[in-house]
């Protein structure tokens, strides 16, 4: 029998708004997958950290603080250093599209802006995570 996919949404950062990945959350539980909900102020470290012992197979960050440019590519960086670099990195926000363009180069693998769908989400992570070896 095939594990569940396992996905660790988290609000890295000083924003204080969660009502958004919440919604998120209950979608993609109701899609089948097994989601792990961090909370508010998270920090890069316990975002990573929280992955690896999880063993998630992706990270969903969700940034309205305008701290993307700087929290993505941390998380990014230490789950490279922590050897976890193939847990898929994907989030939302208010994400410019020339910073979401940067931040995709940089291996963020999926950007959802304002007024995406649940359904966009959910087909996403269908589409692009998969279990992790």
């Amino acid at each position: 029998m095939a594990r569940k996919i396992r996905l660790l949404l988290a609000k890295a950062g000083l924003d204080g708004h969660d009502r958004g990945v919440k919604v998120v959350a209950r979608a993609l539980k109701e899609a089948g997958y097994e989601v792990i909900y961090t909370g508010l102020h998270q920090t890069p470290e316990m975002v990573v950290q929280a992955a690896v012992q999880e063993d998630v197979d992706a990270i969903g960050l969700s940034l309205l603080s305008g701290a993307h440019n700087t929290l993505f590519p941390e998380v990014l960086r230490l789950l490279k250093e922590k050897k976890a670099d193939s847990v898929a990195v994907f989030g939302g926000g208010i994400i410019p599209d020339d910073d979401a363009d940067t931040l995709r180069k940089k291996g963020v693998k999926g950007i959802f802006g304002p007024g995406a769908s649940l359904a966009d989400i959910i087909k996403w992570v269908q589409e692009n995570v998969r279990p992790r070896a």
